[in-house]
């Protein structure tokens, strides 16, 4: 039998952790990496289920998973966010796919994603696949501070078996996330040399809601789906005002907190 080792970024705020690593205890090994500005009782829970524990300075989760991979010691990784869980016939389909030779060397796992306590099955959150199952020595995320990607060396299948996220559970939560994720997106698209113009911060915007409120029914999600396709809309806003003020402020030579 092939191991695998889930690896688990633990963030400050651990409170969905322990349902995430009761989904996984089945795996050869566990390896939570807490972010060093975490509180000791975040360390505390991570240990609760494994004593592969490490605490690391957080950059972006790309590093930091960069960071680890080269200390996984099995032949698979899953990837699991600290707020993702894994059904049991997603466990099933992965104990499967370890205990054989050959096949691809990576599979994207198909995800569905709770918004505000409400499972959301529009606005294409339902057809959400992640790849997540890879061969350790196969698998390297992109350098990117937001939505990096994990590249993996050789073929990639798909498993259609569920994983969970409970995603945003308060407006909090959300607005935290955005500034910081609209940020990073903001600056990796500054680096890349792109500029916001006005269609950015005018027509992409409102592109986005009727993608996913029209497009891919998010209307049938009800007031949550409204409410999701309208914050995610602002967030496309809020990117490309940001990438703007980057460009304002070299030009001017000033800096930009954002």
């Amino acid at each position: 039998m092939h191991d695998v080792t889930v690896l688990t970024l633990v963030p400050p705020q651990y409170d969905r952790l322990p349902k995430c690593l009761d989904s996984v205890r089945w795996a050869d090994d566990i390896f939570c990496v807490v972010d060093a500005r975490a509180p000791e009782e975040a360390v505390v829970a991570a240990r609760g289920y494994t004593d592969h524990v490490a605490v690391h300075e957080y950059e972006n989760a790309a590093a930091q998973r960069n960071w680890a991979l080269p200390q996984v010691t099995t032949e698979w990784t899953l990837v699991l966010d600290a707020d993702e869980w894994v059904s049991e016939a997603l466990a099933n389909r992965i104990r499967e796919i370890v205990r054989v030779d050959g096949g691809p060397d990576g599979y994207q796992i198909l995800r569905h994603s709770y918004f505000l306590g409400k499972l959301i099955q529009h606005c294409g959150w339902h057809h959400d696949y992640n790849l997540r199952l890879f061969r350790t020595e196969k698998g390297k995320y992109l350098d990117k501070r937001v939505h990096s990607k994990v590249i993996v060396d050789g073929q990639v299948g798909t498993i259609n078996e569920v994983m969970y996220h409970d995603t945003y559970r308060s407006f909090d939560e959300y607005f935290a996330t955005m500034r910081r994720f609209t940020s990073w997106g903001a600056q990796d698209a500054f680096d890349r040399g792109k500029r916001a113009g006005l269609s950015d911060l005018i027509l992409r915007p409102g592109l986005r809601f009727l993608k996913m409120y029209v497009l891919r029914r998010g209307f049938l999600d009800g007031y949550h789906g409204a409410v999701l396709c309208g914050l995610s809309a602002f967030s496309v806003f809020t990117k490309y005002a940001k990438l703007w003020k980057l460009r304002q402020d070299r030009d001017n030579g000033a800096g930009l907190k954002l």
